[in-house]
C-alpha cells in the first residue's frame, strides 16, 4: 500500500525570496504511522498568528495538528512523540501550557528543545509529532469516531471542524467512517 501524502507543496511557493525547492508534503501516513511536517504560528494558508505571543503561536500550531491528523485519518490521541522547540527559554512555560491543555489525558513522551532561530525570525516555536493509529482503531473505527467526539465535547475551548480533504474522505471510506 503507497504512502498516503496530504497537502503536498513545494518550498519555493512558501519560503519566497529563498532558492529552495524541495517537494514535501504536510502530512505523510505510512500504514497506522503518521508523521505531521513541525508546525509553527503559520496556519495552513501561510498566514502567520501570534507575532510576539509564544501562547498564541502555540495554539495556532496545535490547532494546524489537530486538523492535519484527523485528515490523515488520525486524531491527537494518537500522538506518541512529541518534540517541541522554543526560541527562547522564556517562552517555555507559554507554549508547554497551551501544549498540555491540547494533550491532556494522551500522555506522549516528550522532547523540548531550546534553539537560536526557526525558518522565520517571528516563529517562537515548532511542534513535530509522530502519532500511530492503534490497530485496535483500524478495526473499529465507530468507537474510535464516539472517543474522539467525546474528548472534543469535554475539552475547555471550542474547536473549529477539520475540513476533510478528498483524501481524508477516502481513508474515512475505507475505514467505514465519515
Amino acid at each position: 500500500m503507497p504512502h498516503l501524502r496530504l497537502r503536498k507543496f513545494n518550498t519555493r511557493n512558501v519560503w519566497k525570496g529563498q532558492d529552495i525547492s524541495n517537494d514535501l508534503s504536510m502530512v505523510v501516513r505510512a500504514g497506522n504511522l503518521v508523521f505531521v511536517r513541525g508546525q509553527t504560528a503559520m496556519d495552513l494558508t501561510g498566514k502567520i498568528h501570534g507575532i510576539n505571543d509564544p501562547g498564541a503561536q502555540t495554539e495556532n500550531a496545535m490547532r494546524c495538528l489537530k486538523q492535519l491528523l484527523e485528515e490523515a485519518g488520525s486524531c491527537l490521541d494518537d500522538i506518541c512523540k512529541i518534540v517541541i522547540y522554543v526560541t527562547d527559554r522564556a517562552h517555555r512555560e507559554a507554549v508547554y501550557r497551551v501544549v498540555g491543555k491540547w494533550l491532556k489525558g494522551v500522555h506522549p513522551v516528550s522532547t523540548g528543545i531550546i534553539v537560536q532561530g526557526l525558518a522565520r525570525p517571528e516563529l517562537l516555536m515548532e511542534i513535530d509529532v509522530f502519532a500511530v493509529v492503534p490497530e485496535a482503531a483500524l478495526a473499529a473505527p465507530a468507537r474510535r469516531a464516539k472517543a474522539t467526539v467525546e474528548k472534543t465535547a469535554s475539552t475547555p475551548r471550542k474547536r473549529p471542524a477539520a475540513r476533510k480533504t478528498d483524501a481524508a474522505r477516502s481513508v474515512a471510506r475505507r475505514r467505514g467512517t465519515r
